[in-house]
């Protein structure tokens, strides 16, 4: 480090960002942006991916942000270096799901966005565990000065240990994570290619394992499979590209099940990688075992 460097990180692509000071007016991928502020850094502006909606920020990435104070500059398509630039950000946090890509932006405006301003790119890819993304982002969180409260951890490990004890009898209830694509068919998740779904088999949910085929994260059915699976529970992806549960056919044959018995758990596949938005989903899950149970 240098006598004038005073801020200095290295990112999940081994390039070390560094600055004069600390970076204050941090522009953050929607996903970073809600985790940093569960760490206490409150994001200069917010943007999404091509997923997104470019004019409203997707409420089930957001987490706690208070979206009125934090602007969100757009997404997919609608951005561009200049837009990204113009809340004049002295850092971006981005996010990889491997390879260094920087998802969310075309890689031309990246790269160009890198010319102006230290980009931080962290994986939250399959290869890591959800507390292996935590630890990044709490690094990083530390590096600019702010630490998720320790109470936070106290509620992930309360909200763990409440879900062990919830599925250590030999009855464990189904539980099948899936994102509704319109009235004809689901794609269901495959656990162990997601870090948050680990971590509840870990915990020992009985996550649904979809059957071998096409598909290396999700395996795309239609609903009268996924309901053949007869899931207790089901983790929803609650994203606003996925099509609502509600919003299915009433004499549908997913629809007709979920109103006899599944338990629905609203589930967000690009969560807050903080311990206290980690200790809510938790939370969830086991609220509706118990439910189940009762």
């Amino acid at each position: 480090m240098s006598e004038r460097t005073v801020w200095e990180f290295s990112d999940d692509r081994g390039q070390v960002s560094a600055a004069g000071r600390r970076p204050t007016r941090v522009l953050a991928y929607v996903q970073a942006g809600a985790t940093l502020w569960d760490h206490g850094i409150r994001p200069s502006g917010i943007f999404g991916s091509g997923h997104d909606d470019p004019s409203v920020p997707d409420a089930a990435k957001t987490g706690s942000l208070p979206l009125a104070d934090v602007p969100y500059v757009g997404a997919g398509a609608t951005l561009d270096a200049d837009t990204l630039l113009s809340g004049g950000p002295d850092l971006v946090v981005a996010v990889s799901y491997g390879g260094g890509q920087v998802y969310g932006l075309d890689p031309e405006t990246a790269k160009h966005l890198e010319g102006h301003v230290p980009v931080v790119v962290i994986d939250v890819g399959q290869a890591r565990t959800l507390a292996e993304i935590g630890d990044r982002f709490a690094e990083l969180a530390r590096s600019l000065g702010a630490e998720e409260p320790a109470a936070a951890t106290r509620e992930l490990d309360a909200a763990r240990g409440r879900l062990r004890a919830l599925t250590s009898g030999p009855d464990g209830a189904r539980v099948l994570a899936l994102s509704p694509a319109g009235q004809e068919q689901a794609h269901l998740a495959r656990p162990r290619m997601w870090p948050e779904l680990r971590v509840l088999t870990e915990l020992g949910v009985g996550l649904v394992e979809p059957a071998e085929g096409p598909g290396a994260n999700w395996s795309t059915v239609g609903w009268a499979q996924a309901a053949a699976l007869r899931p207790a529970v089901v983790l929803a992806d609650i994203r606003a590209h996925a099509t609502a549960l509600d919003e299915l056919r009433a004499d549908g044959p997913w629809a007709s099940s979920v109103e006899r018995s599944v338990r629905v758990v609203p589930w967000n596949p690009e969560p807050v990688c903080s311990a206290r938005a980690h200790a809510r989903f938790l939370a969830l899950v086991a609220d509706a075992l118990e439910a189940r149970a009762g």
